[in-house]
């Protein structure tokens, strides 16, 4: 490395948060701009530690300790050329992976990791800002036609690796915008939303057609697809969200974490929403049901709407501020995580399982619940839910989010059309070069794997590009993702 000893000299020091109080009024990301001699520090503490851990930790193998040497050395245009050879998309996973590379960088056994998140973004923007992130249409083409259905980060990484293979790629999207929960999901403040329409401009000008609006299974068969074209991807993530049954899941008030998250965002984009159908915390007890990530955009998002309090409630125990005995490095830590939003506010609580909720002229106004207890094996040995006895409590309420994760891809329409095979959670079955059932026809991403993150996404859709590759021409010079290999 170009600074031996720089993990010695310099500490851990991520790009500054903007003011809780400035940022919980607007939408606009939360991270101040990186200074560049910043960048260049943290890049230096990438240590020479012969086995660089942190590419098994990263689903794409993206080569961390040689982008991170360029940045120490100034080198940026060489440091995107690394970057971009094993990552399409650096500006979306530098915003919004949880960063499993960094749990895994070496430091991490007794020491604060490399920043490697931040340096992949301030990576990519530089490549917008200096116009080395460019257009690049292939040199030829192979005259097959592909179809990717969804267009969220899986189809999206496909149907750019697909296309620099020569390929014709259509894009098919339901909604009325591209990105999937790129666009729709993930909220402004960590993802601006003008990023993705950056990147899907530069991906219509290399030649991929995106078409909007288009339900495939209800408005266009799926006899018309396979006819249509040469091969078919499945990247229509993993939607069907978990509910809570419970009585009085009916009463208004009570909604799926995507419904609220969905609407923001497209009242952010400019859209309209009627005042009866508007979903807002606005001067409003709220609480959130789950304590990953989407109750984490849920919470961000109260506070920007000017929540009066905000209750995140999870059914699982805190995780312990530390890695315990049993969850040794390089393995992700279970730990207590605090995210921005967390910064901002709210109150968190645990070994909470919601029995009802109650409300009086059609709408929520109280959720009934009971205290947890996970400290006794069950008979597998594993712990097991009991509830505490006399531990009931009832929580006074105007907005209740669920937010407590996704089971599969929705089954209905296009599945049960084309007929694929499922696994036995639900998710699209495929074989080892990401095919299904159906010869021709290939599933990636949320659909196949099930609930995961955006950089699994992209390395699936990576993947399952050189599948389809491979299918049509019999070979493919489309480079593995390291960690699916």
């Amino acid at each position: 490395m170009g600074k031996p000893s720089g993990f010695m000299d310099s500490g851990r020091k991520p790009p500054e948060r903007r003011p809780v109080r400035e940022r919980k009024g607007d939408y606009r990301e939360v991270y101040e701009p990186w200074p560049e001699n910043l960048a260049k520090e943290q890049g230096s503490r990438c240590m020479d530690c012969a086995v660089p851990f942190c590419h098994m930790g990263c689903p794409l193998g993206n080569v961390i300790p040689e982008f991170n040497h360029q940045v120490y050395l100034g080198h940026w245009d060489q440091a995107l050329s690394v970057l971009l050879s094993t990552n399409n998309f650096p500006e979306f996973t530098g915003r919004i992976c949880p960063a499993p590379c960094e749990a895994s960088c070496v430091l991490s056994i007794d020491a604060d990791p490399v920043t490697i998140e931040y340096i992949e973004k301030e990576i990519s923007t530089r490549g917008f800002d200096e116009g080395w992130i460019k257009a690049e249409p292939p040199q030829s083409r192979t005259g097959k036609k592909v179809a990717v259905v969804g267009s969220g980060p899986a189809g999206l990484a496909a149907a750019q690796q697909l296309n620099r293979a020569g390929h014709l790629v259509t894009v098919l999207e339901r909604d009325d915008r591209i990105g999937g929960l790129l666009t729709l999901g993930i909220p402004d403040f960590k993802l601006e939303k003008e990023v993705v329409r950056r990147r899907v401009a530069l991906m219509a000008d290399e030649g991929i057609t995106f078409s909007t609006s288009v339900n495939v299974g209800v408005d266009y068969e799926v006899d018309a697809l396979l006819a249509d074209y040469d091969a078919v991807c499945l990247t229509c993530g993993s939607t069907e969200a978990r509910d809570l049954p419970v009585p009085g899941r009916e009463l208004d008030g009570i909604h799926l974490a995507m419904e609220y998250l969905t609407q923001q965002n497209r009242v952010i984009a400019g859209e309209q929403i009627e005042p009866a159908h508007r979903i807002t915390a606005e001067g409003k007890t709220v609480v959130i049901l789950g304590g990953g990530d989407t109750g984490a955009d849920c919470l961000g998002t109260a506070h920007r709407h000017g929540a009066e309090v905000v209750y995140q409630m999870e059914l699982l125990p805190e995780p312990p501020s530390e890695r315990q005995p049993g969850n040794p490095w390089p393995q992700w830590p279970s730990i207590q995580r605090t995210t921005p939003a967390h910064e901002e506010g709210g109150i968190r609580d645990y070994n909470i399982l919601t029995k009802s909720f109650s409300g009086e002229n059609g709408k929520v106004q109280r959720l009934h619940a009971v205290r947890i207890d996970w400290s006794q094996p069950g008979n597998n040995r594993r712990p097991e839910m009991r509830e505490v006895p006399g531990s009931e409590f009832v929580v006074e309420t105007d907005l209740v989010l669920l937010a407590m994760g996704f089971l599969h891809p929705e089954q209905e329409g296009l599945l049960d059309k084309l007929g694929v095979e499922l696994d036995s959670r639900g998710n699209i079955q495929v074989d080892g070069e990401k095919m299904t059932s159906i010869p021709g026809v290939f599933a990636g991403g949320d659909a196949a794997r099930g609930q995961s993150l955006v950089v699994w996404a992209i390395a699936e859709g990576r993947e399952m590009a050189r599948g389809v590759d491979k299918y049509l021409m019999g070979k493919t010079s489309l480079p593995h993702s390291l960690a699916i290999r």
